[in-house]
């Protein structure tokens, strides 16, 4: 008889007759990372500081610099309103991630956290989801920082890269080869080592945070009330889909949770970092928007792919502002290449890990301790939507995938409380369970505003996840050879 096998008369266990629905207890989950010491090869190195840095890395960048002017588009003045309510559905699902990323501090964050609480089919969707908020969304981040490369160009000698190379076919171009090399740039770095990369986004982070408080300094010089009138002319809707928008330009704080296995003390920083990142960037937006509005007004600063740098110029009379601003933009936004690839790494080789995609992507450099080959496979992959697309052909989707994968980790919030009291949490979700009902409320309030094309593209991705899932994850599992599933499908780490 094969090892692993039932014996006559044995009773078949509910985890493995039935793949989609079994789970990774808490506990193995951090045993297989490591626990809290060292594991699989990375270094714990980073502390709250440049976890925050990090953090900031990871979401200020093309949301606010590029896709400003859209959301203005939609909403007007009003658009403060917009950030505010992006900010409050982040705020309701930072909580879950805090408390989740304390309790479960490895580098798959919502795919290991729904693993814990939800199984392993709808872990598996939500790992395919964050390939939409990680990966495609380093491509949308891309294609902002090639607008911004031409900006500072232009500012600096009055010249700028053709469109036949600077942009894709979808923008009046060939190929986006800036697009390119930022990525390239970033996959440089990522795999020299975790300590540079923390270090090199601490410094941009910092950087990009000054530029946007002198971008502030400058446009309230200009500022007009008059500007603000009429505040709300596209009414609720206008105010719902330019939420839906702005939420764009906080996508990257859960990745915060993906450094789990490289911070020094994982469940203390965590949380901490998380609501630092949210409440600061918050602030900065309102600021931004309310400014580069009361300066010129919401038509000139919609539909302007370098708002800013428009608004600064105009201000000042003069192009040298601009081109300080354009300078900002692109160390931001590179930042945010940096950070967002590093995020999608970390996911793959947690799935890796679990034997879901394939062992590649779990394999660690002994020499530099970093997923080596799975980085620049996710450069190569990402560089080609970033050097063909349009920026508003993969926002929505992104958008969309990214606040699915936030309902899991609200719902999973809610069952692990209920099945893992026990757990240990160094931080828990105030007003528990309003609070992570209030976030996905709030979650799916935002996807409505997506669109129905937007839908149903998430549909198709969705089978599309579904497919791969039944006909390669579910077969390699590693889960499916362990001997220690417990009755209710949960794999224990002593299997």
């Amino acid at each position: 008889m094969s090892p692993g096998m039932p014996t006559p008369g044995t009773p078949k266990r509910p985890g493995l007759s039935r793949p989609g629905l079994r789970r990774k207890s808490p506990d193995m989950l951090i045993a297989e990372s490591g626990g809290d010491l060292e594991g699989h090869g990375l270094r714990r190195t980073m502390g709250l500081f440049q976890l925050v840095c990090f953090g900031v890395g990871a979401i200020v960048g093309t949301g606010i610099f590029v896709g400003l002017s859209d959301t203005v588009a939609e909403a007007g003045p009003a658009v403060v309103i917009s950030f505010v309510l992006a900010a409050i559905t982040c705020i309701f699902t930072a909580f879950s991630f805090a408390e989740l990323g304390s309790a479960i501090p490895v580098s798959g964050s919502s795919y290991s956290f729904a693993y814990a609480a939800l199984g392993e089919r709808t872990a598996f969707l939500v790992g395919w989801c964050l390939m939409l908020e990680y990966g495609v969304s380093v491509s949308a981040v891309a294609v902002g920082w090639s607008q911004y490369v031409n900006e500072l160009l232009n500012s600096l000698i009055g010249w700028q890269l053709p469109a036949a190379v600077s942009a894709g076919p979808g923008d009046g171009g060939v190929i986006n080869l800036p697009a390119i090399v930022v990525i390239a740039m970033a996959a440089t770095l990522l795999v020299r080592g975790v300590r540079e990369s923390a270090n090199a986004t601490a410094a941009m982070a910092v950087l990009k945070i000054g530029i946007l408080l002198a971008f502030c300094a400058i446009a309230f010089t200009a500022y007009q009330d008059d500007n603000l009138v009429p505040f709300a002319g596209h009414g609720l809707g206008g105010i719902t889909a330019g939420a839906s928008l702005a939420f764009f330009s906080y996508i990257g704080f859960d990745a915060i949770t993906t450094a789990g296995e490289e911070v020094k003390n994982p469940r203390r920083s965590i949380p901490i970092a998380i609501l630092i990142c949210i409440g600061v960037v918050t602030l900065l937006y309102c600021a931004v928007a309310l400014s580069a509005i009361g300066a010129l007004g919401a038509d000139a600063v919609s539909d302007k792919p370098a708002a800013l740098s428009l608004v600064v110029n105009q201000v000042t009379d003069s192009s040298v502002g601009g081109g300080i601003i354009a300078f900002g933009a692109v160390v931001a936004i590179a930042s945010v290449v940096l950070a967002v690839m590093y995020g999608q790494t970390r996911i793959l080789m947690s799935m890796s890990r679990d034997g879901l995609i394939p062992r590649v992507f779990e394999r660690v450099s002994p020499k530099t301790h970093t997923p080596v080959v799975n980085t620049w496979i996710v450069a190569c992959v990402f560089a080609v939507p970033a050097a063909f697309a349009s920026l508003d052909v993969v926002v929505n989707l992104t958008t969309i995938g990214t606040l699915a994968t936030m309902v899991a980790v609200n719902v999973a919030v809610v069952v692990l409380r209920r099945r893992n009291p026990e757990l240990e949490r160094t931080f828990r979700v105030p007003l528990y369970p309003v609070s992570p009902v209030l976030g996905v409320v709030f979650c799916l309030y935002l996807m409505y505003g997506t669109g129905w094309t937007t839908w149903l593209q998430f549909a198709v991705f969705l089978v599309a996840g579904s497919l791969l899932y039944t006909f390669y994850g579910r077969k390699r599992s590693r889960l499916v050879s362990s001997p220690g599933t417990d009755p209710a499908g949960t794999v224990s780490p002593e299997a």
